[in-house]
């Protein structure tokens, strides 16, 4: 009777009306309630320095779960560059003459939680044309005599095939070749057999042999990076200077890395591309056909698209006469274009004629070339192959410097075939007039942007196009 006497009570209180009905009967009730309050899984932000290749720096003020892609593309969109989807955020330890291409889904802060105190570690934003030139050209990246494919695999791969079977989860083909490998704990270096599989990286313990009972394991790269040697023999004492590594994540500085030296560049390559597939597989794929995916608030849809333009879809008009024609003859096209260049080129000479003397002219002619980004003043050939290095070695990779054995001329650095060659700008002088050749002056221009332009289209006397220059940008 008492608790009846007191639930009556209870219902006898009035109750009080809601001000906010809306809140409670709206199907909407919990998507409202959730905005209004803060988020409990907010992003945070930290501050992260990149440099250059003039040394400049810029720091940012990124969100925690940024990825290389991102920073890349907000370093584009205010310095105002254009993407050409080579930029790429590389990783470079000063000590120990390390780097390493940060791959465009790896998430910054991460990266960088595994620095070490004791090493000087920075950031770079700089050109990278080789990053992807692998899924384009593959055959160019895996020799015959470095890969082997399945038993139950045609030995004739095409193209495609190649790329099905690196991506493949089922079957993966296997590098095969010498390495120089340095003991652990030790100076001296060995050349040995190795060999990668999906499994891991071994080498053999008897020659050339594959039988397991003489295969050693190595290295595996799930909790590792692999870094490039950028110093060559210099730091590490390698054989060669085709030298790459491994270093755990976390670790505790040099004594931790797995260091390993090819015989050339080609061989190098071929690993590195091969240890690269094997550890992101499909998401390089990914990376390469959706280069931007917009995750940390730096989205270029608000931008108008940029026109990607094909050297298949230009075609060659004539508009010398009263109606224009497409030249299809390939050799009369060429003719064209030479002498279209040649003719703006005249024309830009006459406008500056008309505004200075003879002799500024001619300075300005001399100098002229300093203000174009391919052009490094006073650079060693070691530091021009570096730059082209870290660029790519991808066919048409170029930059002009100063000739340090005769001050006087210029020299053309140029990549091909995994190699750096250099062809050297000879001055020449004929009735007066200052010219400029690679070919003993059979072919002469007046300055070197000239002649740049003109092998930028003909390949004359270079094994290949220029298509790419090494620039110092600033940020």
């Amino acid at each position: 009777n008492r608790r009846k006497k007191k639930d009556d009570s209870i219902l006898e209180v009035p109750s009080i009306p809601n001000p906010f009905p809306e809140l409670c009967c709206s199907p909407f009730a919990s998507v409202l309630s959730a905005s209004l309050l803060p988020k409990a899984t907010s992003r945070k932000k930290q501050v992260i320095k990149v440099y250059s290749e003039d040394d400049t720096s810029r720091a940012l003020e990124v969100p925690s779960d940024i990825t290389a892609r991102d920073v890349c593309q907000l370093l584009i969109l205010k310095n105002r560059y254009i993407d050409d989807h080579s930029w790429t955020l590389f990783e470079q330890l000063t000590h120990t003459g390390l780097g390493r291409a940060i791959e465009d889904h790896e998430l910054v802060m991460e990266v960088q939680s595994n620095w070490v105190m004791e090493e000087e570690t920075k950031l770079y934003f700089r050109k990278n044309y080789a990053k992807y030139e692998f899924f384009k050209n593959p055959l160019n990246f895996f020799p015959d005599h470095m890969i082997s494919f399945p038993s139950e695999t045609n030995a004739a791969l095409s193209h495609s095939g190649i790329l099905q079977m690196f991506l493949s989860s089922s079957t993966y083909p296997e590098i095969h070749g010498y390495l120089h490998a340095k003991e652990q704990g030790k100076k001296s270096w060995k050349k040995l057999y190795f060999l990668l599989r999906r499994s891991g990286l071994y080498f053999s313990t008897k020659g050339t042999s594959k039988e397991p009972r003489h295969l050693q394991f190595f290295c595996e790269f799930s909790n590792s990076d692999m870094y490039m040697s950028l110093t060559g023999k210099k730091i590490s004492g390698a054989p060669t200077n085709y030298g790459f590594c491994f270093k755990p994540n976390k670790s505790g500085g040099t004594r931790d890395l797995k260091q390993l030296c090819a015989d050339d560049e080609q061989s190098r390559t071929c690993w590195m591309t091969a240890i690269r597939l094997l550890k992101y597989g499909m998401q390089l794929y990914q990376n390469y056909m959706q280069p931007y995916h917009g995750r940390s608030g730096c989205s270029p849809l608000n931008l108008t698209p940029m026109r990607s333009i094909s050297e298949n879809s230009l075609v060659a008009m004539d508009f010398s006469g009263h109606r224009s024609r497409i030249i299809e003859n390939p050799t009369e096209a060429l003719s064209v274009a030479v002498e279209e260049g040649l003719a703006w080129r005249r024309r830009g000479c006459l406008r500056l004629n008309s505004h200075g003397s003879p002799i500024a002219m001619s300075n300005m002619g001399m100098s002229i070339h300093r203000s174009q980004s391919w052009f490094h003043h006073k650079i060693s050939r070691e530091e021009a192959q570096r730059l082209i290095l870290q660029h790519g070695l991808v066919d048409g990779v170029f930059l002009v410097r100063d000739s340090q054995s005769n001050p006087k001329t210029f020299v053309l650095s140029l990549s091909h075939g995994l190699k750096i060659k250099h062809f050297q700008i000879v001055p020449l002088e004929d009735d007066g007039k200052l010219f400029y050749t690679l070919d003993d002056g059979h072919t002469r221009f007046t300055d070197l942007i000239q002649l740049v332009e003109f092998y930028q289209l003909n390949k004359g006397v270079l094994p290949c196009k220029l298509k790419h220059y090494c620039a110092r940008i600033a940020l």
